[in-house]
């Protein structure tokens, strides 16, 4: 009942956060930038973000190799577009962590290793979501003048400050040693071996500099086709944003759909695109017809992971049928 609710209330937070948006902007005015807009150039687009969610797809690799997790490249791309699937009808960009992690963990029976290297993957992506539009608010503010813009400095540094203090206490043997005396308590000792589980996954990251450091560079080519993408869209629609305010503001929007307050990120992308944007120039319609196009290419990328999905559970009821009332069990 809890959850029915909760998804009552994220869906009422995305209709009314459409309607807000579509009652400051005119409907028209975005209808006409959708129909103007360069098909092609979209289907660039679509092209890219596969691209992205394929890198990803290594460098969550990467860090599960790290583990000595070895599984082929085919089975961890499936599970990002289940991710990606459930990202669309679970807690935005959250519940799609949870399913793929679910998902690797049952594959290869190695539950704490899928489960923080999910983790790991997340921290580090945002890692490097920060760390460039750290990066670009500095070329912004600093080298072009848009002292407009510090503000959205100062949130960027406080963000990766925040995300990579975060990481450290997580990688931290100290900290984890602490936690691990809560678990002596009798009402949490049941759950200890599991804690051990994690704390010795986290371990395993504690010296993997190379594959660490090969998963922040991954995350950040990702990043680049995914800033690459809106940059395609915003020219599909004919605006003329330069790259440099797409790669800070991509960054933070992705920042804010974290928030798990509506279905798919939809209502919140809607709004958060003529907020960002209009800061460098753009109309509030156009920017509003671009976060329509980013949500359908993210809503159609991901169909193929709830097929994927449903491939899955069905092989997995074959392979585990149920038993019929009465029948012995051995």
């Amino acid at each position: 009942m809890k959850n029915k609710l909760f998804t009552f209330a994220k869906i009422a937070v995305s209709l009314g956060l459409i309607a807000y948006v579509f009652s400051k902007v005119p409907v028209d005015e975005v209808a006409a930038s959708l129909r103007a807009a360069n098909p092609w150039w979209i289907l660039l687009a679509f092209v890219f973000y596969l691209a992205a969610v394929a890198t990803n797809g290594v460098k969550w690799l990467v860090l599960l190799r790290a583990q000595q997790v070895n599984v082929p490249f085919r089975i961890v791309l499936q599970y990002m577009f289940v991710g990606s699937f459930f990202n669309n009808v679970l807690p935005a960009n959250i519940g799609g962590d949870v399913m793929r992690g679910y998902g690797m963990a049952r594959y290869t029976d190695r539950t704490a290793q899928a489960a923080v290297s999910v983790v790991l993957d997340r921290f580090i992506g945002l890692i490097a979501y920060m760390a460039t539009a750290a990066v670009m608010s500095i070329v912004l503010v600093v080298f072009l003048g848009q002292n407009s813009l510090r503000w959205l400095e100062g949130l960027a540094f406080i963000s990766l400050a925040a995300i990579g203090g975060t990481l450290a206490f997580m990688l931290s043997r100290r900290l984890r040693r602490v936690i691990s005396r809560f678990f002596q308590w009798r009402l949490l000792q049941p759950f200890a071996p599991m804690y051990e589980g994690v704390s010795s996954a986290f371990e395993a990251y504690r010296f993997e500099y190379v594959a660490l450091i090969k998963a922040f560079v991954i995350a950040l080519v990702g990043l680049m086709l995914t800033n690459l993408v809106n940059w395609l869209l915003f020219h599909a629609t004919g605006a003329d944003v330069p790259l440099a305010y797409v790669m800070l503001f991509n960054p933070l929007i992705a920042l804010v759909l974290l928030v798990p307050i509506s279905v798919g990120g939809l209502g919140v992308i809607q709004r958060a695109y003529p907020f960002f944007y209009g800061m460098a120039g753009v109309p509030a319609a156009q920017a509003v017809a671009v976060s329509v196009l980013m949500s359908f290419i993210v809503i159609i990328a991901s169909l193929p992971g709830g097929v994927l999905w449903l491939r899955m559970r069905r092989a997995s009821d074959e392979d585990n049928p149920p038993v019929a009332a009465g029948q012995p069990t051995s």
